[in-house]
């Protein structure tokens, strides 16, 4: 039998609110444990939560820019349930009465087509302690840190609309342009700040029923996400031919292994109204308000790249796919410099560079400024692309401009059609076989033949010039 598979995804985001979401305590990831706590957080008896006005912008605006309907009537609820992480017995979430509901993306489907992935809803809840598992000589300890207790986090809830590991993947990376562009969240998986679960079950290709899901959890990466699923389906396939039934459960992902192993039994614990926090009421003119906020969106801000700068789909796609990488590429091209130019040498030549540092457009020696000289004294044909490529490794390294550089090391072009005519003619001499390929034809003679001026000129040579000196002593 043909099986497909039905996914739906939770994500869980923590929001780089300043605060904690009902405490004055800092949200400050990686300080020393413990350190960051109050009655409120540490939950001691007669502590009493307040709100954080920041936290419910901060996730209107996630809300808003994954196009949910933000409900005018929200509040929270206590999820109960027993964990070391969470002592107090019971979580502040919001149950029955989320944020927002009925979101969507767009994706682009298998087939190429566009593909509406639509999202149930949205809710706010506190994150939970972090445990922390070490040994102590031969024996496990487990230690609890409370600094994350009480951290703001919206959770997305998707429909089960997915059919694909690469439907979760393509919804993941594009929620996450999504979130980073409104500034409300950083939404890294590796650095926790993003944790996505994944529900998972099969059915006969054709069919509407709704069979028994499992849930799949720790996946650090987009990667881990699409190779969990996709081991998960084929498990279930495989357990389902083999005549065995799908029992609901939670399963964990072992990345080392590459597959998933059962963690527990799936459980909803009760979720009761909570008395200490007041409900939510928002009205119009807020819900505006807020909206007013939200940035030129990715897919507002390709289409105009499209249409301002003349860029394919694809070149556009890729310079808004990243907030701070689409204020470089404007700021280089308002410095003067071809927008074609400037997404070719950011996507061949700084990006890679960046992702090999460790480093991001925005935290970056390589200002819009400085790039954009180094790629005007190449449109000036004062220096050839070779030396562009190294040029640019010494901007990362000093904060000379690229003027000084060139003057420091050597690498202005030569452009002299007397020096390079000499060049020419003694290449040729010295490769007669290369010329007579070229003369009968072979086009790739051509290609020999200028690297061997550019070599025998320390990479100096201007290129379109050897070319055309070339072509012309060739005809000859």
């Amino acid at each position: 039998m043909d099986y497909e598979a039905v996914i739906g995804i939770e994500i869980h985001t923590e929001m780089n609110c300043t605060t904690k979401m009902f405490c004055d305590c800092p949200n400050r990831p990686g300080d020393e444990p413990n350190l960051n706590t109050c009655p409120i957080c540490l939950w001691l008896p007669g502590a009493i939560p307040k709100f954080s006005r920041q936290t419910l912008e901060k996730a209107s605006l996630i809300c808003l820019g994954l196009n949910c309907e933000l409900q005018t009537h929200s509040a929270f609820d206590q999820k109960v349930y027993y964990y070391p992480d969470l002592p107090k017995g019971f979580q502040l979430s919001q149950a029955h009465l989320p944020l927002a509901k009925n979101g969507w993306l767009d994706i682009t489907g298998e087939d190429g087509q566009p593909k509406r992935l639509r999202i149930h809803k949205i809710h706010m809840e506190e994150d939970v302690a972090r445990l922390v598992h070490e040994m102590e000589g031969r024996t496990p300890v487990s230690l609890v840190d409370f600094n994350r207790a009480g951290v703001p986090l919206v959770e997305i809830v998707t429909e089960p609309d997915m059919r694909s590991p690469q439907d979760a993947i393509e919804f993941i990376r594009l929620l996450r342009t999504q979130i980073r562009y409104v500034g409300a969240s950083e939404c890294s998986m590796e650095s926790g700040t993003m944790r996505v679960d994944a529900n998972i079950s099969i059915r006969p290709r054709g069919s509407s029923v709704m069979n028994t899901k499992v849930e799949v959890k720790n996946m650090n990466s987009v990667r881990h996400l699409g190779d969990a699923i996709s081991y998960e389906i084929k498990r279930q396939i495989a357990s389902v031919q083999a005549g065995e039934d799908i029992v609901l459960h939670t399963r964990l992902w072992d990345p080392e292994k590459g597959v998933t192993t059962p963690m527990r039994g799936k459980f909803e614990g009760p979720c009761i109204p909570d008395p200490s926090v007041p409900p939510i009421l928002i009205s119009e003119s807020w819900r505006r308000e807020i909206q007013s906020r939200l940035p030129e969106m990715p897919g507002q801000k390709m289409e105009r790249f499209i249409r301002q700068y003349a860029l394919n789909r694809d070149e556009a796609l890729l310079m808004s796919s990243d907030k701070d990488l689409s204020e470089y590429f404007e700021a280089v091209v308002r410095a003067g410099i071809p927008a074609r130019t400037v997404t070719h040498w950011l996507s061949t030549q700084l990006l890679p560079t960046l992702k090999e540092r460790q480093l991001t457009p925005a935290g970056t020696a390589v200002t819009p400024l400085r790039f954009a000289a180094l790629l005007s004294m190449l449109e000036r044909d004062e220096i050839n692309a070779n030396s562009a490529r190294e040029i640019l490794n010494h901007l990362f390294e000093n904060d000379l401009d690229p003027e000084a550089i060139v003057a420091r090391q050597g690498y202005r072009q030569v452009s002299d059609a007397g020096e390079l005519e000499g060049i020419v003619e003694r290449i040729l001499k010295e490769n007669p076989s290369a010329v007579n390929d070229y003369r009968s034809g072979v086009g790739k003679a051509m290609g020999f033949l200028i690297g061997k001026a550019m070599q025998a000129s320390g990479g100096k040579a201007n290129p379109k010039l050897v070319r055309e000196i070339l072509t012309d002593k060739l005809a000859g």
